[in-house]
C-alpha cells in the first residue's frame, strides 16, 4: 500500500492508498476540501469538527443521488435556493449527539 501526503483545510495528512488508487484518492481529498472550505467560507461554522461533520453529510447526501433540495427538506430549513440553514442543523446535531457527544 502506498502512503500519499494531502492537505485538507490547510491540514496535512498521510493516507493510505492502494496501487492505482491515487487520482481517486485526490479526487476525493479535494472533494471534501472543496466542501469543507466552503462551509468554513460561509462563516457561521468556525470549529473544524462542526465543518467535518457537516461537510461529511453533504457528501453523504451527494453520493447517495439525493437532489439538494429534498436534501436541505429533510434536514433544514430552505432560505433560498440552494442554502440551507447551517444553525439549525448544528443544533440538532447536538441535540442528537446529546450533552456527552458535543462536538464542542
Amino acid at each position: 500500500m502506498k502512503q500519499m501526503e494531502v492537505t485538507i483545510l490547510g491540514q496535512s495528512y498521510l493516507l493510505g492508498c492502494p496501487e492505482g488508487g491515487e487520482i481517486a484518492l485526490l479526487e476525493a481529498v479535494g472533494n471534501v476540501d472543496r466542501e469543507m472550505s466552503a462551509i468554513r467560507d460561509g462563516g457561521k461554522v468556525k470549529a473544524r469538527e462542526r465543518i467535518a461533520v457537516l461537510a461529511a453529510l453533504n457528501l453523504a447526501y451527494a453520493l447517495a443521488g439525493r437532489p439538494p433540495a429534498k436534501v436541505a427538506a429533510t434536514s433544514a430549513p430552505v432560505l433560498n435556493a440552494g442554502e440551507i440553514d447551517i444553525d439549525g442543523l448544528i443544533a440538532r446535531l447536538d441535540q442528537a449527539l446529546g450533552a456527552d457527544g458535543q462536538l464542542l
